[in-house]
């Protein structure tokens, strides 16, 4: 690894206080060793598979979908570019004026980022209110595309309010892609391409998982 490569940790840590999609428990992180008592330190884990920042594949929502660990290990790894949505109200969707901004890039990019800014509220109630979604017509362009996954800043791709699940569904119906959510310091990187990974956990029909994702440049 070179001096000259800088990196960026795009993901929140996890912990017994963050915010969790309304209906799931936060993570217990359960002390069952300590150095005193057994002369090491251990932690037991208790979360969600969909988790703080995460990846959602085709087996979220479809029961003959495919899951994580079916995915091979490129499916999580190319070249990002993060479409900036910041200047978006809420109530307002997030449309193919952003993408069209860096349309070249966006065209041969692996993965589409969408910076909206609703990080800076993680931790806080504003967190669960109303960020803003792609529209159709930005879904359908992803669609069209040959995108390995998408990703976002914000608790899902669809509102929270949505229980129909929408966006999910429509992604995922005849695509092998990935979604995902909960995306952290997506304004540190800039304009253009850039290396991006997210692997996530190799669980076992996994429905979804935690993932560390990083973006570098050599």
């Amino acid at each position: 690894m070179g001096q000259g490569m800088k990196v960026i940790d795009l993901s929140h840590a996890i912990n017994e206080r963050m915010p969790v999609f309304p209906g799931s428990e936060k993570p217990q992180l359960t002390t069952v060793a300590t150095y005193e008592k057994d002369g090491y330190h251990e932690t037991l884990i208790r979360m969600y598979s969909h988790v703080g920042t995460h990846i959602d594949p085709p087996a979220h929502v479809y029961e003959k979908g495919l899951t994580l660990d079916a995915l091979p290990l490129t499916q999580f790894i190319g070249q990002a570019l993060v479409i900036d949505c910041r200047h978006r109200k809420s109530e307002k969707p997030i449309t193919m004026k952003e993408v069209n901004e860096a349309r070249e890039d966006a065209e041969t990019a692996d993965f589409l980022l969408f910076n909206t800014g609703w990080d800076k509220f993680w931790g806080s109630e504003e967190y669960f209110g109303d960020y803003p979604c792609i529209d159709d017509d930005v879904l359908d362009f992803i669609l069209l595309g040959n995108y390995k996954g998408i990703g976002f800043d914000v608790m899902g791709i669809d509102p929270i309010s949505d229980l129909s699940l929408h966006r999910h569904k429509k992604l995922f119906k005849n695509k092998y892609i990935i979604n995902i959510e909960n995306l952290a310091n997506l304004d540190q990187c800039g304009s253009g391409l850039f290396n991006f990974s997210c692997f996530p956990l190799k669980l076992e029909n996994a429905d979804g998982a935690p993932t560390r994702a990083v973006a570098w440049w050599e």
